[in-house]
């Protein structure tokens, strides 16, 4: 379970670090192991509501919303007693300032005991949103008031789902669309049409680097999901999907081309899961679903 709680951590980092929590607040600063009083908290973020958007966003953004920071908190523990919890809210509350918002992740190996979640279900500070998940029972709560409730709505613990830019296929379509575009200015050329080519071939590139990413996501952008039961691979427009069940074991596999898998076993056939196109890490995601292997 210690893999799996790892796993989770660094794919929260993941999606603070680019941008997949804006729903919640633009995060500036992201901290790992953050000392709370009597806690260490493996991932800690601090932002606020306003826009990072255009000029006229950002002075509307001054003007009109609140300055107050968000806070958001993913705690993770093997179990979380009733005592530890109190604690940790109280500890959040005192650290942080009176009129912050307070969004705190709890994710658990064991399943989550009744007193642990009448705590959360029953919170009453309307500033202090709880989102808890239990690996084991695979269940989900949430604190019954408006940041608890957008917390586990939007935060999908049940589900990691990972889809970085992979530059190389970019390129490639960038390659694409400038080649094509180089064909027609040689054409035109060819039929006597005066044109300046060093200007031409600019903006061509200009327009190429714009023009690739409708051709990258349709046939290059890989995104991986997955769950307690299986995982979903995208490339381009094509879906695979499996069950963690079909399968029996796991190893690390290194392409000619020095690229990184993990591979999968059942006894018909194996699967690759490119991590590197993923950008997910080789370690936390060989022990983690090396650790769903066992419990299927």
């Amino acid at each position: 379970m210690s893999q799996e709680l790892g796993f989770i951590t660094d794919m929260m980092e993941e999606r603070l670090a680019k941008g997949n929590l804006t729903w919640l607040a633009n995060f500036k600063e992201i901290y790992r192991d953050y000392t709370l009083g009597d806690f260490v908290i493996p991932i800690y973020a601090v932002g606020s509501l306003t826009e990072k958007g255009f000029f006229l966003s950002r002075i509307f953004s001054f003007f009109v919303t609140p300055k107050y920071k968000i806070h958001f908190l993913l705690y993770t523990s093997t179990e979380l007693s009733v005592k530890s919890l109190r604690k940790l809210i109280l500890s959040c509350k005192r650290k942080f300032g009176a009129d912050d918002w307070i969004f705190i992740t709890l994710v658990q190996a064991k399943p989550i005991e009744k007193n642990v979640k009448n705590i959360v279900l029953n919170l009453a500070d309307e500033r202090v949103g709880v989102a808890a998940y239990s690996l084991a029972s695979k269940k989900e709560i949430s604190s019954n008031n408006v940041l608890g409730r957008s917390l586990k709505k939007n935060l999908k613990l049940t589900e990691a789902r990972f889809e970085p830019l992979n530059v190389p296929d970019y390129l490639k379509s960038v390659a694409i669309v400038f080649s094509l575009g180089t064909l027609f200015l040689v054409a035109l050329l060819f039929l006597g049409v005066y044109t300046n080519m060093v200007l031409a071939l600019l903006i061509m590139l200009a327009f190429s680097i714009i023009a690739a990413y409708p051709i990258y996501k349709r046939r290059y952008h890989t995104v991986f999901s997955l769950n307690s039961t299986g995982f979903k691979l995208w490339k381009g427009t094509n879906l695979v999907e499996g069950r963690w069940s079909n399968y029996t074991d796991v190893s690390i596999h290194i392409t000619p081309q020095r690229e990184t898998y993990i591979r999968l076993y059942s006894k018909e056939e194996t699967f690759d899961i490119p991590l590197s196109k993923v950008g997910l890490s080789r370690k936390e995601a060989y022990n983690a679903i090396k650790q769903i292997l066992k419990r299927e």
